[in-house]
This record gives structure tokens, sequence and C-alpha cells, in this order.
């Protein structure tokens, strides 16, 4: 919502000027904005976790998922990067590849990329064809006594190259992993909160017919505040709590975080700033695909609000 909002700064200070707590504190501030949270997704994803950072958030997030699931294994997209925890560089091929190398937990499905990705615009059913890659990851970890806890992707892929991935891609997918009895993890830190314009959450490009398991939440939640969340369902979380070992974060969730996340949600709502997402980035893309025209080395522009990618190329045909 840009850099020192008047807004934001007078939340935390207000707030910090009457008590800032660790969360074993209860405060009113932690239900008042997950209720407020709770308005902007689909009515399943009802309980949240507070957190300090999206890294965070993704390593709760694969938790929640194994143990509601009882599975090990995730599939990510290739090129992903999920964060800089060991557990998270571990499922982050833009990352891992450099490193150790991939785990044999680790199933890694190509990018959903229609321009110069496995299936192109030309493909006559790119949602199946790529969705199909995902079933035969797990069908490939089956035979091999592997079990699927969880399918885990940007709902728009940023790090792997600012990919809109087709409509019913994520539909498809869900089918396959709930059927494996895995769940559907949608990491929204860098795409969330209005960036995409038309919606609030960039999940929600698929259609009204999608809503994931776990959604994590991370980066514009906090205007540049460490906070973060996770958001998921009733059975998910009631599986986490039946462990006997609760989640509990000392900072995660304290008042003046859950103070600046309220005046987020305020200045996002107050200053309409999902249609100046929407104008702005289609002004941006048309002048974007003017240029493309005059020169051949832009070989696509796409993109939704301001989540924008213009993909450089050596060779048209190829």
């Amino acid at each position: 919502v840009g850099h020192c909002h008047p807004d934001i700064i007078k939340a935390a200070h207000e707030q910090n000027q009457l008590l800032n707590t660790n969360s074993r504190y209860l405060h009113d501030n932690l239900v008042d904005y997950a209720e407020r949270l709770s308005k902007t997704l689909p009515e399943k994803l009802c309980i949240f976790y507070f957190l300090n950072s999206g890294s965070e958030a993704n390593d709760l997030a694969l938790r929640l998922a194994r143990q509601y699931t009882r599975h090990e294994d995730i599939i990510v997209l290739d090129h992903a990067y999920h964060g800089h925890l060991t557990s998270l560089i571990d499922i982050s091929p833009y990352k891992f590849r450099n490193l150790e190398g991939q785990k044999e937990w680790v199933h890694v499905a190509p990018v959903p990329d229609t321009f110069r990705g496995l299936y192109r615009e030309d493909h006559e059913d790119s949602v199946t064809a790529y969705a199909d890659e995902v079933k035969n990851i797990i069908e490939h970890a089956h035979k091999t006594g592997r079990k699927i806890a969880a399918f885990f992707a940007e709902s728009l892929p940023s790090v792997g190259g600012q990919i809109i991935p087709p409509g019913g891609y994520f539909q498809k997918v869900a089918q396959h992993v709930h059927k494996a009895g895995g769940v559907f993890i949608a990491d929204e830190i860098q795409v969330g909160f209005g960036r995409v314009g038309k919606h609030f959450w960039a999940f929600q490009l698929q259609g009204e017919d999608f809503t994931p398991d776990i959604v994590t939440m991370g980066k514009p939640i906090g205007n540049g505040h460490p906070l973060a969340c996770v958001a998921t369902t009733k059975e998910i979380a009631e599986a986490f709590a039946a462990t006997g070992v609760e989640y509990f974060n000392t900072f995660g969730g304290n008042p003046v975080s859950c103070a600046i996340g309220l005046a987020v949600l305020d200045v996002i709502e107050k200053e309409h700033l999902q249609a100046h997402a929407t104008e702005v980035g289609n002004f941006l893309m048309k002048l974007l695909k003017e240029q493309q025209v005059k020169h051949p080395i832009i070989g696509d522009v796409r993109g939704c609000g301001l989540f924008i990618g213009v993909d450089l190329i050596k060779d048209q045909a190829e």
C-alpha cells in the first residue's frame, strides 16, 4: 500500500502506546483481524495461524499437510521458490538445484507455461496435459511405495517467470492430489492481497469452483512489517491439534502486527487498490503490447493486474 503509509504508521504507533505482548496473552486485535481476513476467503478456510514471515508460513503449511495426510511427499512446480528455511529450500527447485539437489520425497512437475513450456498455446488441451503430468508423478510415486502429502504451488508462479496458469488447471490437479490423499497448498505470499486486481486472491482466477486446502500469506500482508498467515480448514487444523503439540509463535499475531494487518486491509479497501491494480495493470499491458509489435525480441506479454511478465526471446519460431 505504499512506503510509510500514514495509516499504517498511525495504527502501529497507537497500538505500541497501549500494549504489545507475545501472543500467549489474548487480545481482541487477533480475533478482529482473523475475522476480517476470513471475509476475503472462501468459507471453508476458517482457521488462521499468524506468524512473522512467508517462510514461516510455508514451513507450517508443510507441517499441517503432513500431519493431516500422514504422508510425506510434496509435488512442486519447476523453478519454484517457497522460502529460505531448510524445509523450503528442499521444495524450491530454483534453489536446491544449486545446492544439495532433489530429495527423494520431492517431485517436480512442469510449470503450466503455455508460452515456452512443455504444452503451448497451439496444444489441443494444455490444461489436461499439464494436469496429467501431476497425475503421472503421483502414479509413479505410488509404484515406488511413496505417498503424496501435498501439491505446493504459487497461485501464479513468480520466480518461475510470471506465469498465468491456464484456467481449470488447479481444479484438475486438485482432483488428482485429493484422490491420492493429499492436499492443495496455494502460496499467495507474492501474489495475494489484490495484486491481480479483479480478485483479492490469485487462486480465485481459476474460478469460483476452486478452493485450496491451505493458503499461505506474507510480504504485502503487513506492508513491510513482519507478519504472515496460514489459512486452512477445520479438519486440517483439528488433525494438527490432535498431536497435543500446540503451535505457538512468540510474536506471530501480536497486537501491533494485527493492528497493522487491519490497517493494511482498510487502506486496500478505502483507496480502491484492487481497482487501481486493474486499471494501471491494463494500461501497462497495453503499452507493453504496443512495444511487442515493434520489437521481435518481445515474445510474450502476460499478466493480470500488477502481476506482469515480459518474455524476451531470440527466435520467434522456437
